[in-house]
């Protein structure tokens, strides 16, 4: 009775979710969860929220893929199957393939903590089964589906020009800028924000940093990648929404934060919106 109790609770749970999205929501194009899984609820609250792209961390341990920032922090449910790649799949089952109803990919940013190419090679078999969903990175170009899965962190690049159709994107750095990788290959550039614009540590807005980000958003643009920027401001104050104004402005695709109702009343006030769901 106890094992029928935890599936029937299970199932609820996933009839739910599914039934969430299928209701409209706002989504939030430009809307990044930072550490997703910190949330109370990984997945469920980013996608609440409307938020178009979440980041995971993942480490691989006896075979598994097990989500969290450090090693030690490791749990035994909580894995990247359990927690977002099946919650997902019953999600675009209830939404007719997608994960919000304008059917828009959303992305799903997986940061490899441990070794790249062991991480990898396991990632890629257990991403093969929810491959029904997944956006395709082929040399004949880049086939959209309800989740794009770009890999950051530890990345294995050799091991990913290798494959002739992939699951995954690259995500490039400041340093791929000008390299020559398709975009099938690197459809994303992610730096860290005080690399580029360091006056934002110091609390301030220097004009010739910002001049350069646009410069860099441009060039990225014109090659048709995405960019987001890690360890921007994100404690609630003016500041933080100058500079959130700021990188929108410049054309930064994807804001950062781990604040998640922070941003979406940001965005909404501010009228940096995509569509409804």
């Amino acid at each position: 009775m106890q094992l029928f109790g935890i599936v029937f609770s299970f199932l609820f749970y996933l009839f739910n979710l599914g039934e969430l999205y299928s209701q409209e929501y706002i989504r939030l194009e430009r809307a990044h969860a930072h550490n997703d899984y910190r949330h109370k609820r990984p997945l469920q609250d980013a996608l609440e929220h409307g938020f178009s792209s979440i980041e995971v961390d993942i480490h691989l341990r006896n075979n598994e893929l097990y989500v969290a920032h450090d090693y030690h922090e490791i749990r035994p449910k909580q894995t990247l199957t359990s927690l977002y790649l099946e919650p997902l799949q019953e999600i675009i089952h209830q939404n007719h393939g997608w994960v919000f109803q304008d059917k828009t990919p959303i992305t799903l940013l997986i940061d490899i903590k441990t070794n790249k190419e062991a991480t990898y090679r396991r990632l890629c078999q257990i991403l093969s089964k929810y491959r029904n969903f997944l956006t395709t990175f082929t040399p004949s170009g880049v086939h959209h589906r309800a989740v794009t899965i770009i890999i950051s962190g530890n990345r294995p690049l050799k091991m990913m020009l290798k494959e002739k159709v992939r699951y995954a994107g690259y995500d490039g750095r400041l340093e791929d800028l000008s390299s020559r990788l398709p975009l099938e290959i690197m459809p994303l550039i992610s730096e860290n924000a005080w690399k580029i614009i360091p006056s934002t540590k110091l609390g301030i807005i220097r004009e010739a940093e910002f001049n350069k980000l646009k410069k860099i958003v441009d060039t990225a643009h014109q090659a048709g990648r995405k960019v987001r920027l890690w360890a921007t401001p994100d404690h609630p104050s003016l500041y933080r929404d100058q500079v959130w104004n700021r990188l929108l402005n410049i054309g930064v695709d994807y804001i950062n934060t781990d604040d998640l109702g922070g941003l979406k009343e940001f965005l909404v006030q501010n009228k940096h919106l995509s569509s409804k769901s």
